[in-house]
């Protein structure tokens, strides 16, 4: 079993989907991550992490990311296989 803690050493493979997920779909709107983090008022070194899958983000910050990507959060979860 995974741990889902914000420091656990083993990424959970849903974090690490739910991040590549962001990471893509940031791209596809040629957006830089300093902008998504700007943008959804989250820190970017917190972004990176989220996308990296290394923190166990809160549907908020999910919630935020997907309005500044402008896509609903189904489509990131969908994006993600989850």
């Amino acid at each position: 079993m995974h741990r889902v803690s914000g420091n656990s050493e083993q990424k959970h493979p849903d974090l690490v989907a739910l991040g590549r997920a962001i990471r893509a779909l940031r791209k596809d709107k040629l957006m830089s991550q300093e902008a998504l983090a700007d943008y959804s008022g989250i820190d970017r070194s917190h972004m990176g992490k989220i996308e990296r899958g290394e923190r166990n983000v809160t549907m908020l910050n999910v919630a935020r990311i997907a309005s500044a990507l402008n896509v609903k959060v189904s489509d990131i979860l969908i994006a993600a296989g989850l």
